[in-house]
């Protein structure tokens, strides 16, 4: 038997649809939250506000296909589906938590201060474009030295290929990657080698193909705008069973699919003028479910607000979520590489502010913006980098090019081991893209699979009106239907063992085993960070303990000083003319080396 649930607060009569028939449901009288076909979607009882429905049918169980019916309409999916079996349109089908042979009991993930995090997505990661095919990869990871994974979203969306960030059925893992039981054998293989499993989750909207939600309830709302149309309902009439939907889905993905941690999607997006911001109330309920679990869980958010408050404690007026994206590093760190001045790029390019990052956290913290026209960001006193996630290049920053260039495609091979070292080395919990390790030459770019014409005409047209914003020409940007923009984002791991990639990929796994070998580089206090420029002769110096990076961004060989007291043992260098002297390293354009006296460095 199965008891079926659904949140329908305006419904005056609700159905599920089974097997060709209706079975009429039941108002609840207290309300209890638990809801959807599976009885493992959360914890219930913040009720009290009504709207929810039941059936029991005794002929359901896991494998069942069901769909509720509101007021007469049609059968839609439910809104807490575990498996979209046949996509955004069909039934949902029923799942069994509890059958999956689990062998993860005794799995502790390492911690994040400590960490290196892998992005990945599933459909390009692989030829095979599945969980299983990412399993089949999980060695190579293993072999870098990274520590723990992070999946971009699976949540079911429209189509069978695309970036995941227009899911629609939140408690559904995508059918065209492996469904449930593929995602639950990837975390499983994952935690068996070491490497903890993050997902990253969408809560700031929905995509535009298979949303049915606001046919069930008001789960969005108009007093707000937002660039994907009407925000999520978080603090308006009804907005607690929404904001106890979005909870209990991150407890799901913790509980049911083992896995470490979630990194939040846009959460400047998150709009919500309560007392207790939803980001609060969900952290609060992922520690509680830690405890319960005996795990330690982690929530990451992406915000480009420069806000320590979300990782604060709510003791100080924080939200308590455990690290951010750091925008301005990737951001100062890109524009010195490239040279780039576009856009957001606008308010960095020189050294000094990427000095100012690795010292104080943020470049932009309560300073003045060009790019926006206004003061931007808070500062970060008191952070530890333990709370900031760097990056030389993520999913975004490449995929939100118009023809999905990584920054190898940009800068010079030197101009990459110089990110790389300036990454690895910083006081942030480091983040690597797919292929960056060997500088992989496939790009990554936007792709979608709708099935609506009209819809995907209006999302190629929408993206190249975006770019021709940008100064791009709207006849380079790839159309995001075409099955081959897709095709070409997929990593060809035939590149691995060849030059010039094999060279770059040892000298990653180098600067990984350093940073684990120094203390120095996995302390978080940017305090302790001193960094030493010339912008004029392009060097920058950071030290770190008795570690030194020195880089070289000139055109011309420079001679660079280095402090009397410093270590002269030469630890790594990215070519093989740098030479040591007196209070000096010497380094070729574009080169960098890491100094220091760490055994076994």
């Amino acid at each position: 038997m199965v008891r079926f649930r659904v949140w329908a607060p305006r419904g005056k009569a609700v159905e599920v649809a089974i097997g060709g028939s209706r079975v009429p449901m039941v108002p609840e009288i207290d309300g209890r939250s638990d809801g959807g076909a599976d009885g493992h979607a959360g914890h219930g009882g913040h009720g009290g506000h009504g709207g929810w429905w039941r059936a029991d049918v005794g002929s359901a169980g896991a494998g069942t296909d069901y769909a509720f019916v509101v007021d007469g309409g049609a059968a839609l999916p439910d809104p807490r589906s575990a498996w979209q079996p046949a996509g955004v349109h069909g039934p949902s089908r029923v799942v069994d938590h509890g059958a999956f042979p689990w062998t993860d009991a005794r799995w502790q993930p390492p911690p994040l201060a400590s960490g290196v995090v892998y992005e990945l997505h599933v459909g390009t990661f692989t030829p095979a474009a599945t969980f299983a095919g990412v399993i089949e990869r999980l060695d190579h990871l293993v072999g870098l030295g990274v520590t723990h994974v992070e999946l971009m979203p699976v949540a079911e969306f429209s189509g069978r290929r695309g970036w995941g960030y227009d899911g629609v059925d939140l408690y559904a893992p995508h059918e065209a990657y492996g469904g449930p039981e593929g995602l639950k054998r990837l975390v499983d293989a994952c935690h068996a080698r070491g490497l903890a499993v993050l997902l990253d989750v969408v809560y700031n909207h929905l995509g535009p193909s298979g949303n049915y939600l606001g046919r069930f309830g008001p789960y969005f709302t108009d007093r707000y705008a937002t660039p994907w149309g009407d925000a999520v309902n978080l603090d308006g009439r009804d907005s607690d069973e929404v904001r106890r939907y979005l909870c209990e889905n991150a407890c799901m993905w913790l509980r049911d699919y083992h896995l470490d941690g979630l990194r939040l999607d846009a959460v400047h997006a998150l709009l919500d003028r309560s007392a207790i911001h939803f980001l609060e109330e969900l952290a609060e309920e992922v520690k509680t479910l830690g405890a319960h679990l005996g795990r330690h869980l982690v929530l990451v958010a992406e915000s480009d607000l420069n806000d320590p408050r979300l990782v604060r404690s709510p003791a100080v007026g924080g939200y308590g979520l455990d690290l951010q994206w750091n925008e301005d590093f990737h951001h100062a760190l890109h524009a010195v590489l490239t040279g780039e001045r576009s856009g957001y790029y606008a308010d960095f390019g020189t050294l000094a502010d990427l000095a100012a990052v690795l010292r104080h956290g943020f470049a932009y913290g309560g300073r003045y913006s060009r790019y926006r026209g206004r003061r931007h960001g808070r500062p970060a006193t008191g952070l530890s980098g333990h709370q900031l996630l760097g990056c030389l290049q993520n999913h975004d920053q490449i995929g939100n090019r118009a023809r999905g260039e990584r920054i190898g495609h940009l800068v010079t091979p030197g101009r990459l081991r110089v990110g790389a070292a300036l990454v690895l080395t910083s006081p942030f919990v480091p983040l690597l893209f797919q292929g960056e390790e060997w500088g992989a030459s496939t790009p990554f770019q936007y792709f979608t699979d709708h099935e609506d014409p009209a819809l995907a005409q209006a999302v190629r047209e929408g993206r190249r009106r975006e770019f021709a914003a940008f100064g791009w020409d709207p006849a380079a940007v790839p159309d995001p239907q075409d099955p081959e923009t897709f095709r070409r984002s997929r990593l060809d791991w035939r590149e691995v063992d060849r030059e010039p990639h094999a060279g770059l990929l040892d000298w990653y796994r180098r600067l990984i085993r350093l940073r684990r070998a120094s203390p120095a580089l996995s302390d978080g206090r940017m305090a302790a960070v001193r960094v030493a420029f010339d912008e004029e002769a392009a060097w920058l110096v950071v030290e770190r303990g008795p570690v030194t990076v020195a880089a070289n961004l000139a055109r011309a060989p420079r001679r660079i000083p280095i402090a009397a007291h410093r270590p002269d043992t030469l630890l790594l260098a990215s070519e093989s003319e740098v030479r040591l002297a007196p209070g000096a390293v010497e380094l070729p354009p574009d080169a960098v080396a890491v100094l220091g006296d760490i055994p076994g460095g």
